[in-house]
Protein backbone atom coordinates (compact mmCIF):
# COMPACT_ATOMS: atom_id res chain seq x y z
CA UNK A 1 0.00 0.00 0.00
CA UNK A 2 1.59 3.15 -1.16
CA UNK A 3 2.02 5.41 1.90
CA UNK A 4 -0.10 8.52 0.63
CA UNK A 5 -2.78 6.04 0.61
CA UNK A 6 -3.20 5.29 4.24
CA UNK A 7 -5.49 6.35 6.63
CA UNK A 8 -3.93 6.08 9.64
CA UNK A 9 -0.21 4.16 10.34
CA UNK A 10 2.50 3.93 12.63
CA UNK A 11 6.09 4.95 11.51
CA UNK A 12 8.26 2.54 13.86
CA UNK A 13 11.59 3.93 13.65
CA UNK A 14 14.71 1.34 13.51
CA UNK A 15 17.94 3.35 13.96
CA UNK A 16 16.12 5.23 17.40
CA UNK A 17 15.62 1.65 18.57
CA UNK A 18 19.80 0.98 17.94
CA UNK A 19 20.28 4.24 19.57
CA UNK A 20 17.99 3.39 23.13
CA UNK A 21 20.01 -0.30 23.14
CA UNK A 22 23.43 1.20 22.67
CA UNK A 23 22.85 4.04 25.66
CA UNK A 24 21.09 1.40 27.76
CA UNK A 25 23.83 -1.32 27.07
CA UNK A 26 26.96 1.53 27.82
CA UNK A 27 25.06 1.61 31.33
CA UNK A 28 25.95 -3.12 32.21
CA UNK A 29 29.26 -4.13 33.68
CA UNK A 30 30.99 -6.43 31.86
CA UNK A 31 29.52 -9.63 31.16
CA UNK A 32 26.02 -8.54 31.67
CA UNK A 33 23.45 -9.94 29.37
CA UNK A 34 21.15 -7.84 27.92
CA UNK A 35 17.24 -9.31 27.44
CA UNK A 36 14.89 -7.28 25.11
CA UNK A 37 11.26 -7.04 26.24
CA UNK A 38 9.34 -7.56 22.97
CA UNK A 39 6.19 -9.10 24.28
CA UNK A 40 3.15 -7.55 23.28
CA UNK A 41 4.29 -7.10 20.21
CA UNK A 42 7.29 -5.47 20.96
CA UNK A 43 5.10 -2.64 23.09
CA UNK A 44 2.96 -2.30 19.94
CA UNK A 45 6.16 -1.79 17.64
CA UNK A 46 5.92 -4.81 15.89
CA UNK A 47 7.26 -7.58 17.35
CA UNK A 48 9.26 -9.31 14.39
CA UNK A 49 11.19 -6.24 13.12
CA UNK A 50 11.94 -5.52 16.76
CA UNK A 51 13.83 -8.61 17.36
CA UNK A 52 15.46 -9.19 14.62
CA UNK A 53 17.07 -5.88 14.95
CA UNK A 54 17.85 -6.78 18.49
CA UNK A 55 19.42 -10.24 16.92
CA UNK A 56 21.74 -8.25 14.72
CA UNK A 57 22.89 -5.62 17.68
CA UNK A 58 23.78 -8.36 19.50
CA UNK A 59 21.13 -8.82 22.59
CA UNK A 60 21.57 -11.74 24.19
CA UNK A 61 18.10 -12.68 24.96
CA UNK A 62 14.49 -11.89 24.31
CA UNK A 63 10.99 -11.98 26.28
CA UNK A 64 7.68 -12.96 25.25
CA UNK A 65 4.91 -12.98 27.38
CA UNK A 66 3.11 -16.51 26.22
CA UNK A 67 3.44 -19.26 23.72
CA UNK A 68 2.24 -18.12 20.68
CA UNK A 69 3.92 -14.86 20.95
CA UNK A 70 6.99 -16.89 21.04
CA UNK A 71 5.96 -19.35 18.11
CA UNK A 72 5.38 -15.46 16.38
CA UNK A 73 9.48 -15.01 16.77
CA UNK A 74 10.60 -18.62 16.03
CA UNK A 75 8.38 -18.71 12.42
CA UNK A 76 9.86 -15.50 11.52
CA UNK A 77 13.29 -16.67 11.95
CA UNK A 78 14.38 -15.39 15.16
CA UNK A 79 17.41 -17.75 16.66
CA UNK A 80 17.66 -16.14 20.06
CA UNK A 81 16.81 -17.55 23.51
CA UNK A 82 13.57 -16.46 24.46
CA UNK A 83 12.31 -16.46 27.82
CA UNK A 84 8.45 -16.67 28.03
CA UNK A 85 7.35 -14.48 31.04
CA UNK A 86 3.63 -15.67 31.74
CA UNK A 87 2.44 -19.23 32.63
CA UNK A 88 2.31 -21.88 30.21
CA UNK A 89 0.23 -25.13 30.57
CA UNK A 90 2.02 -28.31 31.26
CA UNK A 91 -0.25 -29.42 28.14
CA UNK A 92 1.90 -27.78 25.36
CA UNK A 93 5.61 -29.02 26.96
CA UNK A 94 5.92 -30.66 23.66
CA UNK A 95 5.71 -27.12 22.27
CA UNK A 96 8.26 -25.43 24.09
CA UNK A 97 10.79 -27.99 23.37
CA UNK A 98 10.13 -27.98 20.03
CA UNK A 99 10.28 -24.39 19.79
CA UNK A 100 13.23 -24.19 21.77
CA UNK A 101 11.95 -21.82 24.45
CA UNK A 102 12.81 -21.26 27.63
CA UNK A 103 9.76 -20.94 30.20
CA UNK A 104 9.19 -19.25 33.54
CA UNK A 105 7.92 -21.80 36.53
CA UNK A 106 6.97 -20.24 39.85
CA UNK A 107 5.55 -22.73 41.82
CA UNK A 108 6.46 -26.21 43.04
CA UNK A 109 3.57 -27.69 41.25
CA UNK A 110 3.86 -26.18 37.96
CA UNK A 111 7.29 -27.32 37.94
CA UNK A 112 6.48 -30.91 38.90
CA UNK A 113 3.69 -30.74 35.88
CA UNK A 114 6.17 -29.50 33.43
CA UNK A 115 8.49 -32.40 34.45
CA UNK A 116 6.39 -34.61 33.83
CA UNK A 117 4.55 -33.64 30.82
CA UNK A 118 7.83 -33.50 29.47
CA UNK A 119 8.61 -37.27 30.15
CA UNK A 120 12.08 -37.70 29.28
CA UNK A 121 11.51 -36.46 25.48
CA UNK A 122 14.40 -33.87 26.56
CA UNK A 123 15.17 -30.68 28.56
CA UNK A 124 13.19 -27.96 28.81
CA UNK A 125 15.33 -24.96 29.64
CA UNK A 126 13.59 -22.69 32.83
CA UNK A 127 13.70 -20.10 34.71
CA UNK A 128 12.57 -19.56 38.14
CA UNK A 129 10.20 -16.47 39.26
CA UNK A 130 10.59 -15.25 43.01
CA UNK A 131 7.88 -13.07 44.27
CA UNK A 132 10.00 -10.80 46.39
CA UNK A 133 6.75 -8.21 46.61
CA UNK A 134 4.93 -7.84 43.18
CA UNK A 135 2.36 -10.67 44.56
CA UNK A 136 1.81 -12.03 41.10
CA UNK A 137 3.72 -15.12 39.78
CA UNK A 138 6.26 -16.93 41.81
CA UNK A 139 7.60 -18.38 44.66
CA UNK A 140 6.95 -16.21 48.13
CA UNK A 141 9.94 -14.90 49.38
CA UNK A 142 8.77 -13.14 52.54
CA UNK A 143 11.12 -13.81 55.36
CA UNK A 144 8.42 -16.80 56.66
CA UNK A 145 8.53 -18.61 53.77
CA UNK A 146 12.26 -18.31 52.88
CA UNK A 147 13.52 -21.28 53.77
CA UNK A 148 10.54 -23.52 52.79
CA UNK A 149 10.73 -21.49 49.26
CA UNK A 150 14.23 -22.16 48.68
CA UNK A 151 13.87 -25.82 49.68
CA UNK A 152 10.88 -26.17 46.87
CA UNK A 153 12.93 -24.08 44.44
CA UNK A 154 15.56 -26.70 44.97
CA UNK A 155 13.77 -29.44 44.84
CA UNK A 156 12.45 -28.33 41.59
CA UNK A 157 15.59 -27.29 39.32
CA UNK A 158 16.43 -30.85 40.26
CA UNK A 159 13.56 -32.14 38.79
CA UNK A 160 13.81 -34.49 35.45
CA UNK A 161 13.00 -32.52 32.01
CA UNK A 162 14.16 -29.86 33.76
CA UNK A 163 17.12 -27.26 33.19
CA UNK A 164 16.90 -24.46 35.48
CA UNK A 165 19.39 -21.94 33.68
CA UNK A 166 17.94 -18.74 35.30
CA UNK A 167 16.42 -17.05 38.56
CA UNK A 168 14.87 -13.71 38.18
CA UNK A 169 12.33 -11.46 40.40
CA UNK A 170 10.27 -8.32 39.09
CA UNK A 171 10.09 -4.82 40.65
CA UNK A 172 6.67 -3.79 41.87
CA UNK A 173 7.95 -0.44 41.67
CA UNK A 174 11.61 0.85 41.01
CA UNK A 175 10.18 3.93 39.23
CA UNK A 176 9.09 4.58 42.66
CA UNK A 177 10.31 3.95 45.83
CA UNK A 178 13.61 3.02 46.08
CA UNK A 179 12.99 1.54 49.75
CA UNK A 180 10.64 -1.00 48.42
CA UNK A 181 12.72 -1.73 45.43
CA UNK A 182 16.22 -2.19 47.67
CA UNK A 183 13.95 -4.61 50.26
CA UNK A 184 12.74 -6.66 47.14
CA UNK A 185 16.29 -6.87 46.28
CA UNK A 186 17.21 -7.77 49.57
CA UNK A 187 14.75 -10.56 49.78
CA UNK A 188 16.25 -11.85 46.28
CA UNK A 189 19.44 -11.76 47.60
CA UNK A 190 18.76 -13.70 50.46
CA UNK A 191 16.96 -16.60 48.52
CA UNK A 192 20.39 -16.71 46.32
CA UNK A 193 22.41 -17.25 50.02
CA UNK A 194 19.90 -19.90 50.77
CA UNK A 195 19.85 -21.79 47.58
CA UNK A 196 23.62 -21.19 47.58
CA UNK A 197 23.78 -22.99 51.14
CA UNK A 198 22.40 -25.99 49.44
CA UNK A 199 24.11 -26.10 46.79
CA UNK A 200 22.13 -25.10 44.11
CA UNK A 201 23.68 -22.24 41.83
CA UNK A 202 21.88 -20.22 38.64
CA UNK A 203 23.94 -19.23 35.51
CA UNK A 204 21.37 -16.65 35.24
CA UNK A 205 19.95 -14.23 37.81
CA UNK A 206 17.99 -10.97 36.62
CA UNK A 207 15.74 -8.55 38.00
CA UNK A 208 16.34 -5.11 36.07
CA UNK A 209 13.61 -4.01 34.31
CA UNK A 210 13.64 -0.80 32.78
CA UNK A 211 13.70 1.68 35.68
CA UNK A 212 15.83 -0.68 37.63
CA UNK A 213 18.73 -0.48 35.01
CA UNK A 214 18.50 3.22 34.52
CA UNK A 215 18.49 3.85 39.03
CA UNK A 216 19.92 0.74 40.61
CA UNK A 217 22.91 -0.33 38.71
CA UNK A 218 23.73 -2.89 41.67
CA UNK A 219 20.42 -4.85 40.39
CA UNK A 220 21.83 -5.62 37.03
CA UNK A 221 23.50 -9.25 38.17
CA UNK A 222 23.95 -11.34 35.44
CA UNK A 223 21.10 -9.93 33.10
CA UNK A 224 18.83 -6.97 32.70
CA UNK A 225 15.61 -6.67 30.86
CA UNK A 226 14.23 -3.49 29.68
CA UNK A 227 11.15 -2.77 27.87
CA UNK A 228 9.69 0.26 27.65
CA UNK A 229 13.40 1.86 27.87
CA UNK A 230 13.93 0.56 24.55
CA UNK A 231 11.06 1.91 22.94
CA UNK A 232 12.38 5.19 24.19
CA UNK A 233 10.60 5.98 26.75
CA UNK A 234 11.48 6.48 30.69
CA UNK A 235 9.27 4.48 33.37
CA UNK A 236 8.94 7.87 35.05
CA UNK A 237 10.44 11.72 35.17
CA UNK A 238 12.83 10.24 37.64
CA UNK A 239 14.59 8.39 35.71
CA UNK A 240 15.42 10.87 32.53
CA UNK A 241 18.99 11.75 32.48
CA UNK A 242 19.85 9.04 33.67
CA UNK A 243 21.14 6.93 30.10
CA UNK A 244 23.59 9.90 29.28
CA UNK A 245 22.39 10.74 25.84
CA UNK A 246 18.83 10.74 25.98
CA UNK A 247 16.17 7.99 24.86
CA UNK A 248 14.82 8.66 21.62
CA UNK A 249 10.99 7.33 20.76
CA UNK A 250 10.59 4.64 18.53
CA UNK A 251 7.37 5.07 17.72
CA UNK A 252 4.94 8.03 15.62
CA UNK A 253 1.61 7.52 14.85
CA UNK A 254 0.04 9.57 11.79
CA UNK A 255 -3.37 10.26 9.94
CA UNK A 256 -4.54 11.74 7.16
CA UNK A 257 -7.06 14.46 6.97
CA UNK A 258 -10.39 13.02 5.35
CA UNK A 259 -12.21 15.98 5.27
CA UNK A 260 -12.62 19.97 5.97
CA UNK A 261 -15.93 21.02 7.53
CA UNK A 262 -16.83 24.84 8.22
CA UNK A 263 -19.71 24.43 10.82
CA UNK A 264 -22.26 27.03 12.08
CA UNK A 265 -22.11 28.64 15.59
CA UNK A 266 -24.08 26.39 17.88
CA UNK A 267 -23.72 23.31 15.78
CA UNK A 268 -23.40 20.08 17.91
CA UNK A 269 -20.47 17.85 17.27
CA UNK A 270 -20.34 13.24 17.81
CA UNK A 271 -22.14 10.91 19.52
CA UNK A 272 -23.81 12.19 22.67
CA UNK A 273 -23.44 15.69 21.51
CA UNK A 274 -20.37 16.58 24.10
CA UNK A 275 -19.09 19.98 22.01
CA UNK A 276 -21.43 22.46 20.75
CA UNK A 277 -19.45 24.75 18.96
CA UNK A 278 -19.21 28.32 19.71
CA UNK A 279 -19.21 30.69 16.69
CA UNK A 280 -18.36 29.36 13.28
CA UNK A 281 -15.05 26.64 13.56
CA UNK A 282 -13.57 24.71 10.47
CA UNK A 283 -13.04 21.01 11.90
CA UNK A 284 -10.92 18.16 10.13
CA UNK A 285 -12.22 14.82 9.64
CA UNK A 286 -9.00 12.78 11.04
CA UNK A 287 -10.04 8.68 9.88
CA UNK A 288 -8.11 7.46 13.67
CA UNK A 289 -10.65 6.24 16.32
CA UNK A 290 -11.08 4.07 19.40
CA UNK A 291 -10.30 1.13 17.36
CA UNK A 292 -7.01 2.34 15.93
CA UNK A 293 -6.03 2.78 19.25
CA UNK A 294 -7.10 6.37 19.87
CA UNK A 295 -8.11 6.42 23.70
CA UNK A 296 -12.07 7.69 24.17
CA UNK A 297 -11.15 9.26 26.89
CA UNK A 298 -9.08 12.22 24.45
CA UNK A 299 -12.63 13.43 24.11
CA UNK A 300 -13.06 16.80 24.48
CA UNK A 301 -9.60 16.73 26.20
CA UNK A 302 -6.55 15.89 23.92
CA UNK A 303 -4.94 16.94 20.66
CA UNK A 304 -3.63 16.48 17.41
CA UNK A 305 -0.64 18.55 15.72
CA UNK A 306 -1.30 19.74 12.13
CA UNK A 307 -0.66 22.12 10.22
CA UNK A 308 2.34 23.32 12.46
CA UNK A 309 0.01 23.70 15.63
CA UNK A 310 -1.52 21.87 18.21
CA UNK A 311 -5.43 21.70 17.52
CA UNK A 312 -7.55 20.46 20.20
CA UNK A 313 -9.65 17.14 19.85
CA UNK A 314 -13.49 18.28 19.76
CA UNK A 315 -16.10 15.81 20.65
CA UNK A 316 -16.29 12.43 21.51
CA UNK A 317 -13.93 10.44 19.59
CA UNK A 318 -15.40 7.59 17.29
CA UNK A 319 -14.47 4.03 16.49
CA UNK A 320 -13.32 5.34 13.63
CA UNK A 321 -12.83 8.85 13.27
CA UNK A 322 -12.36 12.27 15.31
CA UNK A 323 -12.79 15.38 15.00
CA UNK A 324 -9.99 18.28 15.44
CA UNK A 325 -10.79 22.56 15.43
CA UNK A 326 -8.06 23.43 12.66
CA UNK A 327 -9.72 27.15 12.92
CA UNK A 328 -7.94 29.73 11.08
CA UNK A 329 -5.22 26.61 9.50
CA UNK A 330 -4.93 26.54 5.53
CA UNK A 331 -5.48 22.44 6.06
CA UNK A 332 -6.93 20.13 3.37
CA UNK A 333 -7.94 16.62 2.43
CA UNK A 334 -4.93 14.23 2.41
CA UNK A 335 -2.67 16.54 5.28
CA UNK A 336 -0.62 14.43 7.59
CA UNK A 337 -1.86 14.86 11.75
CA UNK A 338 0.40 13.72 14.22
CA UNK A 339 -1.28 12.03 16.90
CA UNK A 340 1.44 11.65 18.98
CA UNK A 341 5.23 11.77 18.00
CA UNK A 342 7.85 14.52 17.67
CA UNK A 343 5.66 17.08 18.59
CA UNK A 344 3.35 15.79 20.83
CA UNK A 345 4.87 12.94 23.22
CA UNK A 346 3.05 9.89 24.06
CA UNK A 347 3.56 10.54 27.71
CA UNK A 348 1.20 14.22 27.12
CA UNK A 349 -1.39 11.94 25.45
CA UNK A 350 -1.46 9.43 28.15
CA UNK A 351 -1.49 11.85 31.24
CA UNK A 352 -4.60 13.50 29.06
CA UNK A 353 -6.33 9.90 28.52
CA UNK A 354 -5.86 9.42 32.58
CA UNK A 355 -3.49 6.41 32.27
CA UNK A 356 0.62 5.38 31.10
CA UNK A 357 2.54 5.42 27.93
CA UNK A 358 2.69 1.44 27.94
CA UNK A 359 -0.66 1.45 27.28
CA UNK A 360 -1.56 4.04 24.36
CA UNK A 361 1.87 2.51 22.53
CA UNK A 362 -0.08 -1.35 23.22
CA UNK A 363 -3.55 -0.08 22.13
CA UNK A 364 -1.95 0.99 18.24
CA UNK A 365 -4.29 -1.63 17.05
CA UNK A 366 -3.35 -4.43 14.46
CA UNK A 367 -5.24 -2.71 11.27
CA UNK A 368 -2.74 0.18 12.04
CA UNK A 369 -0.11 -0.32 9.33
CA UNK A 370 3.40 0.02 10.69
CA UNK A 371 6.00 1.77 8.61
CA UNK A 372 9.66 0.17 9.35
CA UNK A 373 12.21 2.81 9.13
CA UNK A 374 15.68 1.59 8.80
CA UNK A 375 17.79 4.51 7.94
CA UNK A 376 17.69 7.60 9.35
CA UNK A 377 14.46 8.95 10.18
CA UNK A 378 12.57 11.71 8.12
CA UNK A 379 9.59 13.47 7.77
CA UNK A 380 6.11 11.62 7.53
CA UNK A 381 4.75 11.61 4.00
CA UNK A 382 3.45 14.80 2.68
Amino acid sequence: MARWNRRTWAEIDLPSLEHNYRALRALLPHGCRFLGVVKANAYGHGALPCARALEELGADYLAVACLEEAAELRQGGIGLPILILGATSPGCAQDLLALDVTQTVGDWEGARALSAAVDGRGRLKVHIKADTGMSRLGFLCDEAHLTQTAREIAAAAALPGLEAEGIFTHFADADGSEEYTMAQFTRFLDLLKELEGRGVAFPIRHCANSAAVLRFPCTHLDMVRPGVALYGHYPDPCCQGLDGPGLEAVMRLYTRVAAVRTLPDGACVSYGCTARLEGERTLAVLPAGYADGLPRLLSNRGSVYIGGERRPIVGRVCMDMCMADVTGLKVRPGDVAEIFGEHLPVEQAAGQADTIQYELLCRVSPRVPRMIRSGTAGHPPA
